[in-house]
């Protein structure tokens, strides 16, 4: 039997004060599959993303994280990165000094361990920034640096685009867009998935609205650090009906 792409197990995390903010998170992700993670503000939405992608602000005190088959709740970020799991963060952070193209240029270096010729990374971003929307001249911008919310997160959609990750971690994407920069973010993942339908997709999200262009298979509450319940787009309307009261 195939092991899933991705499956957190019983997941137990606590911050640096010894506050514990998960308390036993479970879920599992096939290849190809699309996972909305819903809750509200305090709920440990961030906390998970950081806590799967390795930050050493929290400490996994029980349970465990695989991928493709891997245990990897002990790897450090940079392993994991480097396996295959990409997070769009909800703040990209701003590196002044250095461009677009040259961070992708390192980044799929230290994903694929072989140099990306200048030329051949250039002809890829280009194709993508147009799919994307993304005006050309971003190449050669320094990253984030002055970069509007919406441009950011296209920003990020394009990594993910270039990097070909196997599981991608959408942390808040939604966070602080207008409804037409939504649109563009979900019909960016929507291409990346296009080209790549075995991508697995864990979106993160305060919103109902950004799952309207997404469309997950699979949707899950989280309240209070645990999974409260999982099921389909039926959660997202009694979300829309009565709020997140009905799990408290």
């Amino acid at each position: 039997m195939t092991a899933p792409l991705f499956e957190i197990d019983n997941l137990h995390v606590r911050a640096e004060d010894g506050t514990e903010i998960l308390r036993g998170v479970s879920l599992t992700v096939q290849a190809g599959e699309v996972h909305a993670l819903m809750g509200p503000n305090g709920s440990g939405k961030s906390t998970l993303a950081s806590s799967l992608l390795g930050s050493p602000e929290y400490e996994i005190t029980e349970g465990s994280i695989h991928f493709q088959g891997d245990d990897i709740t002990d790897w450090s970020a940079e392993v994991r990165g480097k396996a295959g799991l990409f997070l769009a963060f909800q703040y990209p952070q701003e590196f002044p000094g250095v461009s677009v193209l040259n961070f992708l240029r390192q980044a799929l270096l230290a994903r694929r361990g072989e140099e990306v010729s200048v030329l051949d990374l250039r002809k890829s971003m280009l194709r993508w920034m147009d799919r994307l929307g993304m005006d050309s001249s971003f190449a050669d911008r320094y990253l984030n640096e002055g970069f509007s919310g919406g441009e950011k997160k296209r920003n990020e959609i394009l990594q993910m685009a270039l990097l070909e990750p196997a599981m991608a971690l959408l942390d808040e994407t939604d966070s602080g867009l207008d409804i037409d920069a939504l649109k563009i973010v979900a019909h960016g993942v929507q291409e990346v998935r296009t080209d790549r339908p075995e991508l697995g997709v864990l979106a993160i999200t305060h919103y109902q609205r950004l799952l309207d262009h997404l469309e997950p298979d699979h949707v899950h509450i989280l309240i209070d650090g645990t999974v409260a319940q999982s099921g389909g787009l039926e959660l997202v309307e009694q979300l829309e009906a009565g709020g997140y009261e009905g799990w408290r």
